[in-house]
């Protein structure tokens, strides 16, 4: 059994931890709430954007039947013989299985493509991602530094143009994300995400809207200047705030599952302290009752 010595030293050493890891679950927190209110903001303004994209790239067909061709290089669709995936991770740890699902599915994804006869490239955000795909020797693409130090529609722009130039090069065919989805503080869901090319099946948002936010579709649009201007436009806006948008669910995510992992910790904590304590408790007793008993005995011994 551990001395008493030994005892009272680990039961300060899980009180100390159990300190920082409810402070790591308050602030985890106060971040969720900000990360959750910006993503719920942002998806409203991505359904919408890609709504007027839907029907600026609707199919128009001639009077043979023929479909014209796309009107802006994005929307161009060829056979997914190249494919670049962005990843993304945090840069810190201690939010349980958030990165590692995310890295074992873009693992999977990348070795199930290469069988298919596909060449893969990873684009890589976050610490995490970067750590775990060079240790893996995988072909990457691009490491995107600092993004989560500062979190806006312009890193999000940078990241999108870097990911553009090789698609718009022809280089690679097509462009997945690959993040955790936010659905609650405890609930992240790994998806894997077309982001190029804009195709309307593939990329139509789930996100449903309440019934009294919903309005009438309006079914012709009058472009103005014309649909070629609006789709350089519009094109590119949609791809930044596809980014932006993953980029928040992320966010919102990570600061969802730390939250979650440091509530387990200081939960399992506090069980250890008291595990702890009725261990001392008990070693103290009988420690107590062996010099009661020396004490008794020596008495005894006198008198004899």
């Amino acid at each position: 059994m551990p001395s008493l010595k030994a005892i009272r030293k680990r039961i300060v050493s899980v009180k100390s931890m159990e300190k920082i890891t409810r402070a790591m679950k308050m602030v985890a927190g106060a971040r969720l709430n900000r990360a959750q209110q910006r993503i719920l903001a942002m998806r409203a303004y991505a359904v919408k954007t890609h709504e007027v994209l839907e029907r600026c790239t609707a199919r128009q067909e001639g009077a043979d039947g023929s479909v014209a061709a796309p009107a802006h290089p994005l929307l161009v669709q060829r056979p997914e013989k190249s494919v670049l995936m962005l990843v993304l991770t945090s840069d810190r740890g201690l939010c349980g299985a958030f990165n590692a699902n995310i890295c074992k599915r873009a693992e999977r994804e990348w070795h199930e493509r290469e069988g298919r006869g596909q060449k893969v490239q990873l684009a890589l955000v976050g610490r995490k991602a970067r750590d775990y795909f060079r240790r893996r020797h995988a072909p990457v693409f691009h490491e995107f530094q600092g993004v989560w130090d500062k979190l806006d529609l312009d890193t999000a722009r940078i990241v999108a143009k870097t990911l553009l130039a090789p698609f718009l090069a022809a280089e690679i065919d097509a462009i997945y994300l690959v993040y955790n989805e936010f659905k609650s503080a405890m609930t992240q869901r790994v998806v894997v995400e077309s982001l190029l090319p804009v195709i309307n099946d593939d990329n139509v948002l789930d996100f449903t809207e309440p019934e009294e936010h919903k309005h009438y579709c309006i079914d012709e649009f009058i472009f103005e200047p014309d649909r070629t201007a609006l789709l350089e436009r519009l094109v590119p806006m949609y791809v930044e705030i596809s980014v932006l948008r993953s980029l928040y669910e992320s966010s919102a995510s990570e600061h969802g599952a730390r939250m979650t992992a440091m509530d387990t910790a200081t939960k399992n904590a506090k069980d250890m302290i008291d595990s702890l304590t009725l261990q001392y408790n008990r070693a103290r007793q009988a420690s107590i009752t062996k010099e009661l008993l020396e004490i008794v005995g020596g008495a005894e011994a006198l008198k004899g």
